[in-house]
């Protein structure tokens, strides 16, 4: 009884629990606040449901097949949009991500250049597309420059951050082969980081498909627009036809991209495990001939030898 004792007695007490309670009671307030100032038509949300189906039944049960052209057009406007300001990011982050990054340039340039990519990507493309309508005027020129913009903020500080976990054995090696600052960068950083930042640049582009429809809302060209327009006037066999588009696309770009960030990540085919490399015919022959020639120039010693002992 005693040992039971001293150690019911040692057993530490529960820890107290009012955090947690007083965590979820404040989340619960929020969250009645929040219902509350929003003012939501809960009579509505009744028969969202109901309306939801009945619009998606009319857009992708009866598709409008002859509105195929126009929809591929609009697409292909899209991923052009997307693929110029992917470009657009990736060669203005590359050189902010190298003086963002503290093992490189250090100090207070990269404490400025780090938060002029914060304050970048702070704005969505959305709200960069209407900031660039008035200097840029409407179409597809204002949601690529919108799209570079963003993903320059976006690539900038991903860039900086690989950067900044490189293996510091290349960089030094070059400081002692006498390079210089740009010299050390080319070869002792870029080659360490340049297929991670590849990768950057693929699901970049890949976002970059997806926003560019939503770029439509305020008239920046591309699928999105068509989708506006015929949301707008309730052609939902067109809108439909539309989503059947942008669906396949991104769908087709994403399996093309996923692979090749995978081969640019994990290198060039490997063999399987379990599976035996054939060893090349010469990592044979070349040991057996040194071993001949090395017979044959100890049998040339042990003569020599017994010539000079007689």
């Amino acid at each position: 009884m005693t040992t039971l004792a001293a150690a019911r007695a040692a057993r530490p007490s529960p820890p107290s629990r009012w955090r947690r309670n007083l965590a979820w009671l404040a989340v619960g307030v929020l969250l009645i606040w929040a219902l509350r100032s929003g003012e939501l038509p809960y009579h509505r949300l009744l028969s969202l449901p109901g309306g939801l189906a009945d619009v998606l039944g009319e857009m992708l049960i009866f598709p409008d097949w002859s509105y195929v052209p126009t929809a591929w057009e609009g697409m292909v406007e899209s991923v052009q949009m997307a693929w110029i300001g992917t470009v657009i990011g990736a060669a203005l982050s590359l050189p902010l991500g190298f003086l963002g990054a503290k093992n490189v340039s250090g100090g207070v340039l990269s404490i400025v250049i780090r938060q002029v990519l914060n304050a970048i990507r702070a704005f969505p493309e959305l709200v960069l597309a209407v900031l660039l309508i008035p200097p840029l005027g409407l179409g597809a020129v204002t949601g690529a420059v919108a799209l570079g913009l963003h993903s320059m903020g976006t690539l900038g500080k991903l860039t900086a951050e690989v950067i900044e976990g490189i293996d510091p054995g290349p960089v030094e090696a070059a400081r002692a082969s006498g390079a210089n600052q740009v010299q050390t960068l080319r070869w002792g950083v870029l080659p360490q980081v340049l297929p991670e930042i590849v990768a950057f640049w693929l699901y970049r582009f890949e976002i970059n498909v997806r926003a560019s429809a939503v770029l439509g809302v305020v008239a920046a060209g591309g699928v999105g627009q068509s989708l506006v327009n015929t949301v707008t006037y309730r052609e939902w066999s067109k809108a439909g036809m539309l989503l059947v588009v942008i669906v396949v696309t991104v769908i087709l770009i994403d399996l093309v991209s996923a692979r090749i960030r995978r081969r640019i990540i994990e290198g060039g085919d490997k063999p399987s495990g379990g599976q035996l490399v054939a060893e090349p015919a010469f990592a044979t022959e070349v040991p057996a001939a040194a071993a001949a020639s090395s017979s044959v120039v100890d049998a040339h010693d042990r003569a020599h030898l017994e010539d000079q002992r007689f």
